[in-house]
């Protein structure tokens, strides 16, 4: 009797502390990775598990290379993530087939919001309006420049204009010494490059025009890519830089070969390493004769899928990667223009280092524009044809219109064949 007594007592005890709640496990998927990266992603998560008990993180990290067709494969087979690292020439993808949820109804009630830049919110929702991704940072081109060359050519700011930039080039390769003015990358990686001078000489961020045809065969356009062309004819670019790409334009810069330098946040990392901080600064790219130019942009962040098990949480989990301190410590580590509009307030960013993508984002004068990845042909163009034919024109066996031409058929071509393919409603 005294057992059963016992046993009884046991089950009411039970039943008063009611069932034991169950974990969440929130699925993050992660597409643009490296060990150390998911290492700091790691310790983020930890913090926000110990913030939030009860909810629990797993991370699946694909490698760069097959993310694309790998996460294709998961949300196609079933195993859709709660939330993903979403570049942004996937959102469309996801977009409009409906399989993003809009974070309109979370971002409403958010007081984070506030804290955003308003290009975070622009840039998240390019496909119809609709946020369906929060970004966690920008990469932008902007013009690195070493002031120790500048000021021994006699000059004492980095150019505000394309023909400051090609005279200042000039001046800085009359040193002599192997200097020179400008880091071209003609190598793999030169599509960037190109396209940003053909865009600011033509003084227009379009690719297309109302009609579906490619803008690269108009005369600013053409007139972009024969400043670059004539540029490494007249010595203003190491010669051997036709066939440089990430690593070598770096080191040029970092040398002293090249005054200066165009590239993303990411670059800093291995020239803050062998440069005195004082010896360089970051401006915003030159302006063409329209008085605007337009940097090439990209970046990634933060998406729920409509199928997650548990919105509540995942939305939590996106709020707190988003938050001031997470962002902040990851754009540091990443490389990234942070997403808050005090960012720049903080020691790491508010320096000459920063200063030029900065700018950029917030003055009407720079347009960041994002590359047309959304057509499959891109890719193809970019790592290979504009490479290719690219060296070419440096080369003088081609000349700037027969190249734009070669381009801008090409483009027009895809981009008549995805509108084809996505008629407007």
């Amino acid at each position: 009797m005294r057992r059963l007594l016992l046993a009884a007592a046991a089950v009411l005890a039970l039943g008063a502390a009611g069932p034991a709640r169950a974990e969440t496990v929130i699925n993050l998927t992660e597409v643009i990775t490296s060990p150390q990266r998911t290492e700091l992603l790691r310790s983020l998560l930890d913090k926000f598990e110990a913030a939030n008990p009860g909810i629990k993180v797993k991370i699946t990290s694909l490698p760069w290379g097959q993310a694309f067709e790998k996460l294709a494969t998961m949300v196609q087979g079933g195993e859709i993530p709660d939330v993903v690292e979403m570049p942004e020439r996937w959102v469309s993808l996801y977009g409009t087939s409906g399989q993003l949820e809009s974070l309109e109804p979370w971002l409403a009630k958010w007081e984070g919001k506030g804290e955003l830049s308003e290009r975070v919110l622009q840039y998240g929702s390019v496909v119809g309006g609709t946020p369906y991704m929060i970004p966690y940072g920008f990469y932008i081109r902007a013009m690195f420049w070493n002031k120790k060359l500048f000021k021994e050519a006699g000059l004492d700011h980095a150019p505000l204009t394309i023909d400051e930039f090609v005279e200042a080039s000039r001046k800085i390769s009359a040193l002599g010494e192997g200097k020179t003015g400008y880091c071209l990358r003609g190598g793999t990686g030169s599509a960037n490059g190109y396209t940003m001078f053909m865009l600011a000489m033509n003084g227009s961020g379009d690719y297309f025009d109302r009609n579906g045809n490619s803008t690269f065969n108009q005369p600013g356009a053409i007139k972009g890519l024969q400043i670059l062309a004539d540029m490494h004819k007249e010595g203003l670019v190491p010669r051997d830089s036709v066939n440089w790409g990430f690593n070598e334009i770096v080191a040029g810069f970092y040398s002293g070969t090249c005054a200066m330098l165009d590239q993303d946040p990411d670059a800093l990392i291995a020239i803050k390493e062998r440069m005195n901080p004082a010896d360089f600064a970051v401006a915003p790219m030159p302006l063409g004769p329209a008085g605007k130019a337009f940097p090439t942009l990209g970046y990634a962040g933060w998406a729920m899928f409509k199928a997650a098990k548990d919105k509540e949480a995942s939305w939590k989990l996106i709020a707190f990667l988003s938050s001031p301190e997470s962002n902040l410590a990851w754009s540091k580590f990443v490389g990234v223009v942070p997403i808050h509009k005090r960012s720049q307030e903080d020691p790491f960013f508010d320096s000459e280092q920063f200063k030029g993508w900065f700018t950029e984002l917030n003055d009407k004068h720079w347009e960041p524009t994002p590359v047309p990845a959304y057509l499959p042909e891109y890719g193809y163009w970019a790592d290979s044809i504009a490479v290719q034919t690219g060296q070419e024109l440096l080369l003088g066996q081609r000349t700037a219109e027969d190249v734009a031409t070669e381009w801008a058929s090409y483009f027009t071509e895809a981009q008549k064949k995805w509108q084809a393919a996505h008629p407007k409603p």
